[in-house]
């Protein structure tokens, strides 16, 4: 679920909303249903109030002659700019439409008139829940056309922050797959320029003009991001076939764009709409909130800045504890805890974020960790001379490493945060002491086997 409120950039909800008044057209019987390429996929059924999600999505794959392993790759999500929803196999998309102005009164923030015209969109989108590792094995082209599509889309929106070197990489294959191969002297830097939105996000394409924007220095900097992206065009490799040809399947390119997408550690999650304290900046002074976008995923929580478009604060599962106050309680607040230093003291932090979708995203955290356990084989019991192994048998996988560029997008900036420093020393909470034995919210993935017990999420919504 994700409650952009236009604060996030042009998402994938905003680009089919516009051409999509409702999920069902003139006749009762007939439901349009969105690809990630704002292609319409019209569908005549029967019964279609108590049609399930899972009818439309065999109904869906057969159309387009998807392979059976779609059914775990893609999901039927209910879209408009003010929320996002990924349906259950169970749940019934029609009945939940009919309900969505109750779900937008209880998840958003959105004024009553815009509650009033708002409606959603049924589309066909990436299984929040299905592995990354996983996307590795699809060779289906169509398959890998519908990630790709909706990959490009969120690189695009910037709901994927990425390094410019990344953004221009990322772009060369777009520019591959749109234009052809690469030609010497075609495209030139100002052809890309004309369609640079097309390949690189909005807030790389900007220029600025006039005096101000000289005195920054940008004006010296006006082409180089059409120079970046042609450079990349340039290097981007061929397939070659056994009798030397350029292969004329797309096929290698949507898989080199979805891998280095996976390099992207938000890549596949499901986006929610929050805000975060500021720093104070004085004494007297508040420093106010600022939008974020929390990106929610089976391997962990990473906090977006959307103005800013990177991260301030990334988390593994292992490395923090998670608990929501509800709005009954209180405002409605999902809190995270974190291990952190205090002018290099080991302190314990918390980050409040104001959400009405707090209790989807603790909701999503509980489930994600439920699926990475049951997903996960079980580790080898080490005996008293060391780890055990079976002759021939392989080692485990290795984690794909994390970007380590100096000043990257995707690495944490906690000194952006304002966050609750503390250490629990019996009944009390003291401000700065020495790292935490224990919690202080129980909810928190215990790395111990059969020690961690999942609390079923509710059967309100298993929100994306």
């Amino acid at each position: 679920m994700d409650g952009t409120d236009g604060s996030a950039g042009p998402g994938p909800a905003e680009r089919s909303h516009r051409s999509s008044v409702s999920s069902v057209g003139a006749r009762a019987a007939d439901v349009l249903v969105y690809l990630a390429d704002d292609t319409v996929v019209p569908l005549a059924v029967e019964n279609l109030p108590s049609l399930s999600a899972h009818e439309l999505h065999r109904a869906i794959r057969e159309v387009l002659q998807l392979p059976d392993v779609a059914l775990e790759i893609f999901a039927l999500w209910l879209v408009s700019p003010l929320l996002e929803v990924q349906l259950k196999p169970k749940h019934q998309p029609y009945k939940l439409g009919r309900q969505w102005p109750e779900l937008l009164l209880r998840f958003t923030d959105a004024p009553d008139d815009d509650v009033a015209t708002d409606e959603p969109s049924l589309q066909f989108r990436r299984n929040v829940f299905f592995p990354k590792r996983r996307e590795l094995q699809i060779h289906d082209e169509e398959v890998l056309r519908l990630l790709y599509e909706e990959a490009k889309g969120n690189v695009l929106a910037a709901r994927y922050p990425c390094d410019v070197e990344d953004c221009e990489a990322l772009g060369a294959l777009v520019c591959r797959v749109q234009l052809g191969p690469f030609q010497p002297g075609q495209p030139t830097a100002c052809t890309l320029r004309e369609r640079l939105d097309s390949f690189l996000p909005a807030h790389l394409c900007k220029r600025g003009h006039g005096l101000f924007a000289a005195l920054r220095g940008r004006g010296a900097r006006a082409g180089t991001s059409e120079q970046g992206l042609l450079s990349a065009y340039r290097q981007v490799k061929e397939a070659v076939s056994s009798d030397g040809e350029c292969e004329a399947s797309l096929r290698t390119h949507y898989q080199a764009y979805l891998t280095k997408c996976h390099e992207l550690p938000y890549y596949g999650c499901a986006f929610f709409h929050g805000e975060v304290d500021k720093p104070a900046q004085s004494f007297l002074h508040r420093g106010g909130r600022k939008p974020v976008t929390v990106a929610i995923s089976l391997e962990g929580v990473h906090v977006i800045d959307n103005r800013e478009k990177h991260v301030l604060l990334g988390l593994r599962f292992q490395e923090l504890s998670w608990d929501h106050t509800s709005p009954e309680e209180e405002e409605s607040v999902l809190w995270l805890e974190f291990d952190g230093s205090n002018e290099g003291t080991p302190v314990n932090k918390l980050l409040k974020i104001y959400s009405k979708q707090a209790e989807l995203m603790s909701s999503l955290i509980e489930y994600c960790i439920e699926l990475s356990q049951a997903l996960e084989p079980t580790a080898p019991q080490e005996g008293a001379s060391g780890p055990s192994s079976a002759p021939g048998s392989l080692p485990p996988p290795t984690q794909r490493p994390q970007l380590r560029r100096q000043g990257s997008v995707v690495c944490s900036r906690i000194q952006h945060l304002s966050t609750i420093d503390y250490v629990e020393e019996g009944e009390q909470i003291k401000p700065v002491k020495p790292k935490r034995t224990t919690s202080f919210f129980s909810r928190q993935l215990s790395l111990g086997q059969g020690s961690y017990t999942v609390v079923q999420p509710s059967e309100r919504l298993e929100q994306s």
